[in-house]
């Protein structure tokens, strides 16, 4: 019993360290957009740093784009301070939650 433990520890492990595919929790996400919906959940919402520009609803989009979109602004690919401070403090599972949920949204919302 003991071996069989260690051995799927060590499968688990491997798989960690290889990158294995993170699914999302739509149903974990609806805990974690807090911070997305000061936001992305406002109608007409016009953002005034560091520019005024309209704000995107990400309702409805899909979950690779959304998963996509806050990877970068983790990397700091995309520039924006406020996604970039925020995309940073979310994990992998983090962001495939949020994006799951999202993309089972209504568009627009």
């Amino acid at each position: 019993m003991k071996k069989l433990l260690a051995v799927l520890v060590l499968a688990g492990c491997a798989q960690a360290a290889f990158g294995a595919d993170v699914v999302g929790n739509a149903n974990a996400g609806k805990g974690k957009v807090e911070n997305c919906i000061g936001c992305h959940g406002i109608p007409d919402y016009k953002s005034s740093f560091p520019e005024v520009y309209s704000v995107p609803k990400i309702g409805g989009q899909s979950a690779k784009y959304i998963e996509a979109a806050l990877h970068a602004y983790k990397k700091g690919d995309r520039k924006h301070p406020s996604m970039n401070g925020i995309a940073t403090a979310l994990s992998d599972q983090d962001i495939a939650d949020v994006a799951a949920f999202y993309s089972q949204q209504q568009p627009g919302k």
